[in-house]
């Protein structure tokens, strides 16, 4: 018997593992269906280019065909480990802005609004540059400026002024619009994933029990209350009983696809594969956002970007001259935020991120010589997907509609061309076209509007940022509640990406780690 049995060691798991155990009356089982993390390129920043390839540690799920996208069949990696996304992921540390939470309030998430998440924020982070009004010193969560700056990165963000932005040393200050390089989820060089940041120090207590390899078949429910877990470990089925709650935190895809293997879930579509139901809650699944992303790729001189970097010399630097060199590097080091012409309001609605390699296809597709690649993704997407099961087995991926550029206005495509179109004024710059070689996507730099548009509905792929499948609200169709409990169920909350009601204006780590932290206050009837 558990107080708490905890679903998915990610980005959320891991935070609410390690805050729930603090109590020492009170016991805690943590379930991953993935390893430890103990790959070395998880825990050296660069690693992660080689990390790509391990299926062992990546769900490596892919969408449906994608109608807009050419019926493209698009990859998403996810974290599969100790750590979840947090360990696999390019360790960018951003908030989004104040408006972004006000707005979840204001659609029925009462109690995230700006000032009520901020302290949350603060009580995670650990940043190197010390405290301040919006900054937090003493937090688990690592936060850093780079050890190392490849020069072509440095040339990004001078571009970035030259052509009318301001400089930002600081996406997460006063102001988030401008080019900067951003700050890392990183301690003394290394990742610091929320396995590393809050897990390890909790490891040995005696109330924290951590099972990994273990895949979560159902969640147990008994006279309407969630009672306990059913999962396996290789051959043999678990069974963990929840004296007190069952919380989910498997992320976008893997919350939403339990809580229906569980009966949790659209009625007509689980009857439909012979499962019973127990709460008809239509809202699971749906509401599905991701950022999706535009790569601009150009040859650059060789020399320069990281694609012919020496990796036996990365090696030497990192684990053998005390973390120093191109090893600590994040790869996509610098980025920055504007507002494109057909932003609706004062926020940014376009985030570059900038990798001084040639970057195709997630860097599954080596390409020959050397380069850089501009990212550049819309934030506030108005298309919505939805997931979906593909059968009852817990071992079957599920069915993911990502829905992109799906918004019957069209409005989406529109700005991804407007990031086609920033990208290509960024690369015109002076302190970066002295750099460029010849395009590679697109091959011309010449297009028309309707040949980005085909651009992008090629190339587009995703940035990693899929959420909102469990929506948090107060209404109908929302999922969970604003205390993140799910609608007709006791004793179950869901904390992670999915209940996001809007994806915030950035990368969304710190924000899932935000969500798990008062997640933990809730829970043990905290204030900030």
């Amino acid at each position: 018997m558990y107080d708490y049995v905890i679903i998915g060691a990610g980005s959320a798991g891991c935070v609410l593992a390690a805050r729930l155990s603090e109590d020492p009356g009170c016991r805690v089982l943590l379930l991953e269906a993935g390893p430890r993390d103990w790959h070395p390129f998880i825990h050296m920043p660069a690693g992660l280019g080689r990390l790509v390839n391990q299926r062992s540690i990546n769900w490596d799920y892919s969408t449906e065909p994608e109608p807009q996208l050419h019926g493209r069949r698009l990859w998403w990696p996810r974290g599969k480990v100790l750590g979840g996304c947090s360990s696999i992921n390019a360790m960018c540390y951003t908030r989004g802005v104040p408006g972004d939470y006000d707005a979840w309030a204001a659609a029925g998430a009462e109690g995230w609004h700006w000032e009520a998440v901020l302290p949350y924020f603060l009580r995670a982070e650990g940043n190197a540059r010390g405290a301040g009004p919006l900054h937090g010193a003493d937090g688990p969560l690592a936060v850093s400026d780079l050890r190392h700056r490849n020069p072509l990165s440095e040339a990004f963000v001078e571009a970035g002024v030259q052509a009318g932005w301001p400089r930002n040393d600081d996406f997460n200050g006063p102001s988030q619009e401008g080019f900067g390089f951003y700050q890392v989820t990183q301690r003394d060089g290394a990742r610091c994933s929320t396995a590393a940041a809050y897990l390890a120090p909790a490891r040995a207590r005696p109330n924290l029990e951590i099972a990994t390899g273990a895949l979560v078949t159902r969640i147990v429910v008994r006279n309407g209350r969630a009672c306990a877990v059913e999962y396996r470990t290789g051959t043999h089925a678990h069974r963990a009983e929840a004296g007190g709650e069952v919380l989910l935190s498997a992320g976008a895809v893997n919350s939403p696809q339990l809580l229906m293997l569980s009966g949790i879930g659209p009625a007509h579509e689980l009857r439909a594969l012979g499962i019973p139901v127990l709460a008809d809650l239509p809202g699971v699944g749906a509401n599905l956002q991701d950022h999706l992303d535009i790569c601009t790729l150009h040859h650059c001189p060789p020399g320069l970007s990281y694609d012919s970097a020496s990796e036996l010399k990365i090696a030497f630097d990192y684990f053998l001259r005390g973390r120093r060199g191109a090893g600590t590097s994040n790869i996509a080091e610098a980025g920055g935020f504007v507002r494109s012409a057909l932003a609706t309001d004062a926020r940014p609605d376009v985030q570059f991120h900038f990798v001084p390699a040639m970057l195709d296809d997630h860097g599954r597709n080596r390409l020959a010589g050397d380069g850089l690649t501009v990212h550049a993704c819309f934030l506030r997407p108005r298309s919505r997907g939805r997931i979906a099961l593909r059968d009852a087995d817990p071992r079957s991926p599920a069915r993911i509609h990502a829905g992109y550029l799906s918004d019957p206005e069209g409005f989406d495509l529109k700005v991804m061309v407007e990031c086609a179109k920033l990208s290509r004024r960024l690369l015109s710059q002076p302190a970066l076209a002295r750099y460029l070689g010849a395009p590679i996507h697109p091959q011309r730099t010449d297009l028309s509007d309707a040949g980005l548009e085909e651009f992008v509905r090629a190339k587009a792929e995703t940035i990693y940022h899929p959420a909102g499948t469990c929506r948090m609200g107060s209404d109908a169709q929302a999922v969970v509640d604003p205390q993140l409990r799910v609608r007709g169920i006791d004793g179950l909350r869901v904390v992670d990406a999915s209940v996001m009601p809007e994806l915030p204006g950035g990368n969304t780590n710190a924000p899932v780690v935000m969500i798990a932290e008062r997640a933990a206050d809730l829970l043990r009837g905290r204030a900030a």
